[in-house]
């Protein structure tokens, strides 16, 4: 009988170890990956040049589309014989614009998204740092978890990391 108890209060204990071990070792959170690209201030300085530019190309775009409407204006006015001597010409301006727009698009997107994947690493850099140096063991995306508790976000601990080093 003493034999058994003492069986049962190893095992008992051991198991109370454990857990209890396991419980302190794991430290988890989690990081609204919206919130902290939206309100990182990088994206919003990005947001401004990538916007600056799109205006400019917009204006040179419609420059280039107002010259190809202008010359088809011209050649509509003009005689059968005449439009097919123009037509050449014509289809060189118009052209010229579609691979215009067409390269500004690319150079516009290829930005864009350089620029996203930078602002992501240092959201993934802030995020490493941080639980590194608080001991966190995992670090979640929001939008994976199904429920998650408050108490566990540290979206505005990684967003003031993020700044501190953009206003540098």
């Amino acid at each position: 009988m003493k034999r058994t108890t003492l069986v049962v209060g190893i095992f008992v204990l051991s198991l109370v170890i454990i857990v209890g071990a396991s419980y302190a070792a794991d430290k988890f959170a989690y990081v609204d990956l919206s919130k902290a690209f939206s309100e990182y201030e990088k994206t919003k300085s990005y947001d401004k040049v990538l916007t600056e530019k799109e205006t400019v190309y917009d204006t040179e775009r419609n420059k280039k589309v107002d010259e190809v409407k202008q010359f088809q204006d011209k050649m509509n006015l003009l005689s059968d014989k005449e439009k097919e001597a123009k037509k050449p010409e014509f289809e060189t301006k118009l052209k010229a614009l579609q691979e215009y727009d067409r390269q500004k698009q690319t150079d516009l997107r290829k930005e864009q998204d350089t620029r996203m994947k930078e602002i992501l690493k240092d959201i993934e850099d802030a995020v490493k740092q941080y639980a590194e140096k608080e001991g966190y063991t995992l670090v979640f995306n929001d939008r994976v978890l199904v429920y998650q508790t408050k108490s566990m976000d540290i979206t505005d601990k990684i967003l003031g990391i993020l700044n501190k080093g953009t206003k540098k």
